[in-house]
């Protein structure tokens, strides 16, 4: 047998067990996994020998600005961070200057990031109401990952694309919407069977609370809390859940940042409804404490709260009620980030610290590497109807794996990252446990921190239900 990859002498890790054995790839699938030498060559092989080898890790969220910005960002710079991150598929967000509201800017997208991509990605839709109501069902035929709804924020009546920082007055703007109107893509989106995601933060609240602060003269980030407050995130968490029950939507809850999200998701949970959620490790790591320390590289939306609000998202995790963790990648320029706090872009880069910082969780005791495994792997595949083909070790699936060695100790420095944009929270922090190999259906993409390879990612499409 002429095998095209060999893995030899690593530690296999899912979220039900670890075990040592080789593993075998041809044409970009699993074709053996064996504790006993199998006769045959290889064009290539991987000594894994002390070192994890993990199912493909995910990132279901991240902005690449491509098209759009992309002096910040572009898909090219975006996946090479993620390979470097040790994540072999990625999932892009709608919210680009080719918004992804209808089919023909779904193709259109897929054959401009696939010149592009050094791992597998998938594309979410954006819903925006009536303006593209009619389009949903064509788009989950098309192979859309899910649908998102970013609620609160405006919407561009001639481009579609988001309007930020939304005042009453502004010329070629449609208001947030109300929720009448979020309520009919509710029924719309429960028709095809994905993922309604929102990114939960209650518009009229923060535009009262934020005049109110400012109106104060306060520009400090416990000002910018007490304007997007933790109520902001949960008061439309529990309007999502009470619409996601009527009309029987899978409720998915992006980004998690607010302890008493978790509380409400918990609840609807226990009552059998099918809500999921999702946290960052910027929720995890970080807290309202240390802004002092990082500075407006700390401003993402929705906001980094209170150490309360923190150990409640771990608690969370540790119970199951928060399934997934993703990086909600968000490039900005050194320059664009530094500047009046409420001026500056909200979004920190994350797509490259996010496993780093989860080994490091793992060698702190905080989790397990299986609960890496199934938080980055195995349950979003199965959550967006990509499993086993993503996500699993089963013979026959994508060959992607994460390899990691968790002796490995690196100081996360900026300039170090592949991502054209360095905003991280993190610079400075030191990690124990790291990728130091991505493969991506057979291909290694990522070898001890060097990116080997050209882009040779596809698209990851998720069949209609």
């Amino acid at each position: 047998m002429k095998w095209d990859h060999i893995i030899r002498g690593g530690t296999l890790v899912t979220p039900q067990n670890m075990f040592e054995a080789d593993v075998y790839i041809k044409d970009g699938k699993i074709a053996a996994i064996s504790k006993e030498p199998l006769e045959g060559e290889a064009a290539e092989v991987t000594d894994a020998k002390g070192r994890y080898v993990l199912p493909g890790l995910m990132d279901t969220h991240i902005h690449s600005r491509d098209p759009g910005p992309t002096y910040k960002e572009d898909f090219s710079t975006s996946t090479m961070a993620a390979a470097a991150g040790g994540i072999t598929t990625v999932f892009e967000m709608p919210n680009t200057k080719r918004t992804i509201n209808n089919v023909e800017n779904f193709h259109a997208q897929v054959e401009n990031l696939s010149a592009k991509a050094h791992v597998d990605f998938g594309l979410w839709a954006i819903c925006l109401g009536k303006l593209n109501l009619d389009k949903l069902q064509s788009l989950n035929e098309a192979g859309v990952i899910g649908f998102k709804f970013f609620w609160g924020y405006a919407i561009n009546s001639k481009t579609y694309e988001l309007a930020y920082n939304y005042t009453p007055g502004m010329p070629d703007v449609i208001p947030p919407l109300h929720d009448g109107e979020v309520y009919l893509m509710f029924e719309e989106v429960a028709k095809t069977g994905k993922i309604f995601a929102i990114h939960a933060e209650n518009n009229d609240l923060i535009q009262s609370l934020t005049e109110k602060v400012l109106a104060s003269g306060r520009r400090d980030y416990e000002a910018l809390l007490e304007g997007r407050p933790p109520l902001a995130e949960t008061v439309t968490v529990s309007t999502g859940i009470h619409f996601a029950r009527a009309t029987g939507a899978r409720l998915h809850i992006l980004h998690v940042s607010a302890g008493g999200s978790v509380d409400v998701i918990e609840q609807a949970q226990r009552e059998g409804l099918p809500i999921t959620a999702e946290t960052c490790p910027q929720y995890l790591f970080l807290s309202n404490e240390d802004f002092e320390r990082i500075g407006p590289m700390m401003k993402i939306y929705p906001p980094i709260k209170y150490r309360a609000d923190q150990e409640r998202i771990w608690k969370g995790l540790q119970d199951g009620v928060l399934s997934i963790i993703c990086s909600d990648h968000a490039p900005h320029t050194l320059e664009e980030k530094n500047g009046d706090l409420w001026e500056i872009p909200a979004g920190m880069v994350g797509v490259e610290t996010m496993v780093p910082m989860l080994l490091n969780a793992v060698s702190e005791g905080r989790l397990t590497l299986q609960q890496v495994v199934a938080l980055c792997s195995e349950n979003p595949a199965k959550q967006y109807g990509i499993y086993p083909q993503k996500g699993s070790l089963a013979v026959g699936t994508d060959a992607d794996f994460t390899i990691v060695d968790m002796g490995k100790r690196v100081v996360i420095k900026r300039e170090n990252l592949h991502s054209r944009s360095q905003n991280s929270g993190f610079d400075g922090v030191e990690v124990t446990g790291y990728p130091v190999g991505t493969i991506v259906r057979g291909h290694t993409v990522m070898k001890d921190g060097e990116i080997v390879s050209g882009p040779i990612g596809q698209v990851v499409l998720s069949p209609a239900k």
